[in-house]
């Protein structure tokens, strides 16, 4: 599933589809939690500092493992120093988000492609081991 990004409602949906998955796929609920806050902050980012991008969600199944991907990517200016943007506190809007250092903490495989003047590409993997939920 592709999203979008160029408003608030955007992100809302692309939250409400990431909830969604998740329970399609049997996950936790906790995992509509986890999701929605790094939806919520790769989202924010790339208003902020691209003014659109998208959003994709695609469900993850390895054995009995299952997850669900989110990528990120925007066309925007790039980050400069990807090493600073990456450090807890860091940032250059004044907000208090969780910042890219707290989505790597939320994923089990975080990676991160940003060419100046080209955009950025943020990948991240979350996965959930086990039976899955009970309605």
């Amino acid at each position: 599933m592709t999203f979008a990004i160029e408003n608030d409602l955007d992100i809302v949906r692309a939250r409400a589809s990431a909830r969604e998955l998740a329970r399609d796929l049997g996950l936790p609920r906790s995992a509509g939690a986890v999701l929605a806050a790094v939806i919520s902050e790769l989202s924010r980012n790339i208003l902020l500092y691209a003014r659109h991008g998208e959003i994709v969600l695609a469900g993850l199944e390895r054995g009995r493992r299952r997850g669900i991907a989110v990528v990120a990517r925007d066309h925007g200016d790039g980050i400069s120093d990807v090493t600073n943007a990456l450090r807890d506190g860091y940032s250059t809007s004044g907000r208090p988000g969780l910042g890219l250092s707290g989505v790597r903490r939320l994923a089990d495989d975080f990676r991160i492609q940003s060419l100046e003047g080209a955009g950025t590409t943020v990948t991240v993997k979350t996965w959930w081991d086990g039976e899955p939920a009970r309605a």
